[in-house]
């Protein structure tokens, strides 16, 4: 009877040890879809194709979507109208997800900044009231089975366009909100504007101009810095539609999602004459098990439409 007990309870103590790895397996692993530069538009076929993409992204094993800016094309140029039906189509498609989304802005999500449009600063829309009326705040943060994940605003008008930028208020929020942590909780970044990018070095450099300055977060130095005293482990970002990984020094991956919409949007060619290689359709589908961070770019295989 003694070996009978003794059996049980080392059956008891195998079962417990199990149940604490297996525990700890599902705290550690998760995943989710990173989808950005969707660029929703009526034309160019985007409504379907986005739509194509969001059925996919259902058919996926994941835990959650986010998204990495430029969602709608677009709203810079003002045109009330215009532009608030292309925020509407874009809840209209991602209200079919069967998983949650957390929303990113980008550049193209900035009302009536441009010199050409037909608002000014005085319109409650203007530059990020389009955007958060419609989808929230631009900037939050959020938990995820011990993981800390970061949405940042990266975009900022300076002369009647866009550049990278994160603002003071914003890095004393971020502050605040990585002071919270415990030194050990793995962080993760998303954002449009890249802050870590090899396109300037692999692709000619353009003058510094206006529109330069906004492929590029102009305090990234510091923004990095803060950033770097946690336990940063990702950081995702969009804009450039085109699909990167770099891994800083075994610390951190840099993950830039390649775009939904192509390059340029929605109407790509396989040759465009300027020496660039550019990706397919799709998104990203983030694995994450303990430290380790793998990813599979996902085509949505459209066929780009003729403009």
């Amino acid at each position: 009877m003694k070996y009978i007990y003794l059996g049980v309870f080392f059956l008891f103590l195998c079962v417990v040890q199990l149940s604490g790895q297996a525990e700890s397996i599902r705290q550690d692993s998760f995943s989710f879809i990173f989808m950005t530069d969707i660029h929703v538009q009526p034309e160019r076929g985007a409504y379907k194709g986005f739509q194509r993409a969001v059925e996919m992204i259902n058919e996926r094993d994941a835990d959650f979507v986010m998204t990495g800016g430029d969602l709608v094309y677009d709203v810079l140029r003002g045109n009330f109208e215009r532009s608030d039906s292309l925020f509407r189509m874009y809840k209209s498609i991602v209200s079919k997800l069967n998983k949650p989304i957390y929303h990113c802005i980008g550049n193209h999500e900035l009302f009536g900044i441009y010199e050409e449009s037909d608002i000014d600063a005085t319109h409650p829309d203007y530059k990020y009231g389009m955007f958060e009326r419609h989808l929230g705040k631009t900037y939050y943060s959020f938990d995820h089975k011990g993981w800390h994940f970061i949405v940042l605003n990266s975009i900022e008008e300076k002369d009647q366009h866009y550049i990278g930028l994160i603002d003071s208020t914003q890095l004393d929020w971020l502050k605040e909100d990585l002071a919270q942590l415990a030194p050990s909780t793995p962080v993760a970044v998303a954002l449009h504007i890249p802050l870590v990018s090899s396109f300037r070095q692999v692709y000619p450099i353009l003058p510094d101009t206006a529109a330069s300055q906004g492929r590029y977060i102009q305090n990234r130095a510091e923004v990095l810095q803060l950033l770097r005293d946690h336990n940063l482990k990702l950081i995702l970002q969009g804009h450039m539609h085109w699909v990167e990984d770099i891994n800083v020094q075994g610390q951190f991956r840099v993950i830039t999602g390649g775009a939904i919409a192509g390059r340029p949007s929605w109407r790509r060619k396989d040759d465009q004459g300027d020496g660039r290689y550019y990706n397919e359709e799709g998104f990203m589908h983030i694995y994450v098990n303990g430290d380790n961070i793998d990813w599979k770019y996902i085509d949505i295989g459209w066929d780009a439409q003729d403009e």
